[in-house]
């Protein structure tokens, strides 16, 4: 194998290293920071970019491989664009994902604006001086309750515009033809073909 088929996958999150390993060849090797025993940094960035990127750039320089890594996270339109880079994080204040997804049916139960949209913003490390980065976004509204086990994160509360369902409730290969995080991928493999790196 060569040296460029291998790829730590940045994110210490399960559901994500799954779903970013099920959007690339079967011929690249995924390696996570975990089985090199690399802690997550702070993500100390204001927005998705600022936070893939640095995220991107920590686990170059600590594994010395290529690295992919992503920021992601649920805007709601009246919550001023709430959780947004704070997804995660809302979620582990609030003691699960599940208890942060009732927090914000609760908040917005009395809300005519139930406007949302998930944001990805993916960056590959190719090099010491080389980091590409492009974004995903997809569009959608909260709904009235969580529905649906599949997926991870806010997908239970999540319909995607011109669907009637969540993304909880969707097959799991239908939601990654569709959404935010594979939107930023198909730019970011467009991108890539210079390099070969996913060919």
């Amino acid at each position: 194998m060569k040296k460029n088929n291998i790829l730590l996958i940045g994110t210490h999150n399960n559901g994500k290293f799954r779903e970013i390993s099920k959007l690339l060849s079967k011929k690249i090797k995924k390696i996570s920071p975990k089985s090199l025993m690399i802690k997550a940094p702070k993500e100390t960035g204001k927005t998705f970019k600022s936070n893939s990127e640095l995220k991107a750039n920590f686990f170059y320089e600590k594994s010395k491989m290529v690295s992919l890594s992503d920021d992601s996270g649920l805007e709601i339109i009246a919550l001023n664009k709430k959780p947004g880079i704070y997804s995660a994080r809302w979620a582990k204040k609030s003691g699960s994902f599940r208890k942060a997804m009732l927090k914000i049916l609760n908040i917005i139960k009395n809300k005519k604006n139930r406007k949302a949209r998930f944001i990805c913003s993916l960056s590959i490390k190719l090099s010491k001086n080389k980091i590409i980065t492009t974004e995903g976004i997809i569009n959608g509204n909260i709904s009235y309750k969580i529905l649906g086990s599949k997926g991870f994160g806010y997908d239970p509360i999540f319909i995607p515009n011109k669907y009637k369902v969540t993304f909880g409730q969707m097959k799991i290969s239908k939601k990654m033809k569709i959404d935010h995080r594979s939107i930023a991928f198909k730019k970011l493999k467009k991108k890539l073909k210079l390099y070969k790196f996913f060919i």
